[in-house]
């Protein structure tokens, strides 16, 4: 059996495997905490630049030689999961003691940048309505980073793509979506086009198909400056090269004209940042910005996505399924289950106490690259509510292991203590 980036269905594609006495499964990934529960008797390959290191045994709790320092690098870019914070306000990220400092915007004094108000996006099918995103509340200020996680298919990309109206034809939004007070919703498509790049970016989950493959990647990142900033072509041209240079594009001048199939998976990532900041907008919305590229090259593109929007004081929405990522880069997380925003909290908050059994279950079955590797990940039992069968009440009920009578009934609401929301019966009932 052969696996090839199959994120986390590892533990899948190793089950279907105990069903075949002599079966043997080579699984390649990019994810080294999910090889940390390959087996007692598992091999790793490392596949450096340059060539293949030896296979190691897996005999140890790292799983892989520290003397390589490639290997080192590799493990020590993966940001882990909050054990606790330090008293200074920042996550400890490597065992080396690099440090990623998180910001600390002054949210209480000023307005809400991006307010979200039931927000609800329903597809309309031949069979009947479809409700994808179910009354989300969400407020972002100026400098803030927040992340929403959860598993594939909760809503997190449909609630960014909403706020531009970036949805299918068949998709209704409702609710209201407030950016500096105003209502998108309540605009036309000619003002929309205005907000989209000039007063909120996007960085979108996969570049490749993101980026237009017969343009070269230049005039992609000039077009919005010449659309929006009124720029003349040669003018364009030098902001570009400047914002290349700015994310770290080796040789802008000459990599202007290259053709997306001609970069590296970084690199493209790179211009779908510099077209997303080139017109310094207050809002900044990423759709997994690291899906599908490798540790070393994961933290370089969020190192260099925080020190811009530090900079230019950008609030960020940022969409991940890496709870690591959440924990290294956010002020807020939201947690989203079946188009529901079950659990919001500041960071620290939320990862020393996560109130909502689902995001207990995200955190229990996180892999580490840090763990022993040797015991079996628990997992959510169950498996995530069709659209089209919806259960009553709250429908994370059926593979809730402590769910009340009321939870099958009942939709619970948000309910509030300080900074941190749970919609749970278990936490709003006396």
């Amino acid at each position: 059996m052969l696996g090839e980036f199959a994120k986390y269905a590892f533990c899948g594609l190793k089950r279907k495997r105990r069903n075949f006495e002599r079966s043997v499964l080579k699984y390649v990934s990019i994810k080294i905490p999910a090889l940390t529960h390959s087996g007692r008797k598992s091999r790793v390959c490392v596949n450096q630049p340059d060539r293949l290191t030896h296979p190691a045994v897996k005999t140890s709790p790292l799983l892989l030689p520290f003397s390589l320092p490639f290997c080192f690098s590799c493990l020590s870019a993966f940001p882990p999961l909050p054990q606790h914070p330090s008293p200074q306000g920042f996550f400890l990220s490597a065992p080396s003691g690099r440090l990623w400092p998180m910001n600390k915007p002054s949210t209480q004094a000023s307005s809400p940048l991006l307010q979200l108000e039931n927000l609800s996006v329903t597809f309309a099918t031949a069979d009947g309505p479809l409700p994808a995103v179910r009354s989300v509340n969400l407020c972002l200020h100026e400098g803030e980073t927040v992340c929403l996680v959860g598993e594939s298919g909760c809503g997190k990309s449909l609630t960014a793509k909403a706020i531009l109206q970036l949805t299918p034809p068949n998709a209704v939004i409702e609710g209201r979506i407030l950016l500096h007070g105003q209502n998108l919703l309540e605009l036309s498509e000619k003002k929309m086009r205005s907000v989209r790049g000039r007063q909120v970016g996007m960085i979108f989950q996969e570049p490749m198909t993101s980026l237009n493959p017969v343009l070269k990647i230049g005039d992609q990142v000039a077009e919005p400056l010449k659309l929006h900033q009124g720029m003349g072509r040669s003018e364009a041209r030098e902001a570009a090269i400047d914002l290349l240079t700015e994310v770290g594009i080796p040789a802008p001048q000459s990599r202007y004209d290259d053709y997306p199939h001609q970069l590296s998976g970084g690199m493209r990532q790179r211009v779908m940042i510099a077209m997303a900041l080139s017109c310094r907008p207050a809002l900044l919305l990423a759709d997994e910005p690291t899906t599908a590229l490798d540790a070393t090259i994961q933290g370089q593109i969020l190192r260099l996505l925080a020190a811009r929007c530090r900079e230019r004081r950008m609030a960020v929405l940022l969409i991940t399924h890496d709870l690591g990522v959440a924990a290294q880069m956010a002020d807020t997380v939201g947690v989203m289950y079946a188009g529901r925003l079950v659990e919001c909290a500041p960071a620290q908050e939320l990862f020393a106490d996560p109130r909502h059994p689902y995001t207990q279950g995200l955190l229990h079955a996180a892999p580490s690259a840090r763990s022993r590797g040797l015991e079996r990940l628990p997992t959510i039992p169950g498996s995530v509510p069709s659209l089209a069968n919806m259960p009553a009440g709250c429908p994370f009920h059926p593979r809730c292991k402590s769910a009340l009578a009321r939870c099958a009934a009942e939709m619970p609401p948000a309910v509030a203590s300080g900074a941190h929301s749970t919609a749970c019966w278990l936490v709003s009932q006396p």
